[in-house]
């Protein structure tokens, strides 16, 4: 065994943690340092249109009140904002030049003043129950507030805006183009923060953040263009009316994840019941789903690719089910490839009749086939369950690695090479393959 083999588990891991520690804190400070800044200046000019600031303020406060979900830490997969109104009121307010014809002059400063107060306010209620948003969170949505303001409102309150776009469509364009650069630089630290949370690499984290735009994240920026634009025109009460939409799709979303957490734990029952009935190992099935999961993401695969393939990992064994005998330790990897087959057959057959997307029955099936004829999605999965069953049954702490070297040397007939190459850099973040 190499000496990088030889090393302790947690040795990689320390230097990790401290990085990712550091770019927390950096983040942490540099928003810190921004309110400071946005405060005193506040404070020393004086509040401009309090009225407008009050609204405002009271908008992003709701929002965080109606706020679902968890943050930071503890968000659910692709929950990508979990105050999306509260969101929508501070662009809008980064971005707001005229109320009802006139023109305002808050500026940089106030905005992000207004925004960290309305925030903590609208927090409060949260932290007393203890189900209170991560810092990452706070810093995250004062960061990119400002860089929005600071992007739009040295344009208006010069009138270098109104010089280059006058009173038509292109105005709204150019508000449209300062929240595209705001939404990009959101996804960048969005990928920064949670990097340095899961130890995973940038790029792939960066990748879910520009993939999950399309949705709530446009909903958001169009959101706040649209109350700007409108409360020009129409006054406060602009915002009511036109911040209603999003937060009647604010529930629906929230209706939608919870039947989605309901469907994922009804489908983990459903798994346990080859390990009640004694055919698997104690949390295997969570094992490899948990594993399969982090390999696709490594991999490259999309959100619901995701969801299908977690779904699948669950209930690969369910076929065993079917056995008279239970396969010793349920390492249905050490059976033969034809006996492999039977059971993964009938497990998709009992897959189908739970309800779940037919691509999860699909992956059950073929599981068992020669790697260059399966999916991705099953080759991750045959590698995963193959790498759970050898490793629980090697005999001593270099078991898991010892496993992984079988998986290389199988790897030109039985497993895909660069999934097995994926499970290894997995493996190797958590400190499991030392």
């Amino acid at each position: 065994m190499s000496g990088a083999d030889r090393r302790a588990p947690g040795a990689e891991s320390a230097p990790r943690d401290r990085r990712s520690g550091a770019v927390v804190v950096a983040v942490c400070a540099a928003a810190a340092a921004l309110t400071a800044w946005a405060l005193g200046r506040t404070l020393g000019n004086g509040v401009a249109e309090p009225r407008v600031a009050l609204a405002f303020g009271l908008l992003i406060v709701v929002g965080e009140l109606m706020r679902g979900g968890t943050c930071g830490a503890g968000r659910a997969p692709g929950e990508r904002e979990c105050a999306p109104l509260g969101a929508a009121g501070a662009l809008a307010y980064a971005l707001l030049g005229d109320v009802g014809g006139r023109p305002t002059t808050h500026g940089v400063a106030q905005t992000l003043t207004v925004v960290a107060a309305a925030g903590l306010v609208g927090l409060v209620p949260h932290l007393a129950r203890g189900r209170g948003p991560t810092r990452e969170h706070l810093a995250r949505r004062l960061l990119t507030t400002g860089f929005a303001a600071t992007c739009f409102q040295p344009l208006y309150t010069t009138g270098t805006l109104r010089t280059w776009t006058g009173e038509g469509p292109g105005y709204a364009l150019v508000m449209t183009a300062v929240l595209a650069l705001t939404a990009l630089c959101d996804a960048v630290l969005a990928a920064a923060l949670a990097g340095a949370r899961t130890g995973r690499p940038y790029g792939p984290l960066l990748r879910d953040e520009l993939r999950a735009l399309p949705g709530i994240g446009s909903a958001i920026c169009a959101t706040g263009v649209v109350v700007s634009l409108a409360t020009a025109v129409a006054g406060l009460w602009a915002l009511p009316v036109f911040c209603l939409p999003l937060l009647l799709t604010q529930f629906a979303v929230r209706r939608f994840a919870a039947v989605r957490a309901t469907c994922r734990q009804t489908v983990a029952s459903l798994a346990r019941s080859t390990e009640i009935a004694g055919y698997t190992p104690h949390g295997h099935a969570r094992r490899v789903a948990a594993l399969s999961r982090a390999v696709g993401r490594e991999l490259g695969l999309a959100a619901p690719d995701l969801d299908v393939l977690e779904y699948a990992a669950l209930m690969h064994d369910i076929g065993q089910l079917s056995l008279l005998d239970p396969v010793p330790a349920g390492a249905t990897a050490l059976l033969p490839s034809g006996e492999q087959r039977r059971i993964a057959l009938l497990g998709g057959a009992v897959v189908r009749r739970t309800g779940v997307p037919a691509e999860v029955a699909v992956i059950v099936e073929r599981q068992a086939d020669p790697y260059r004829a399966q999916p991705v999605t099953a080759r991750i999965v045959r590698t995963v369950n193959a790498y759970d069953d050898w490793a629980g049954g090697a005999a001593g702490p270099g078991g898991p690695l010892r496993a992984l070297e079988r998986l290389r040397l199988s790897g030109a007939q039985d497993h895909e090479p660069r999934v097995v190459e994926a499970l290894a850099r997995v493996l190797a973040r958590d400190g499991r393959a030392a």
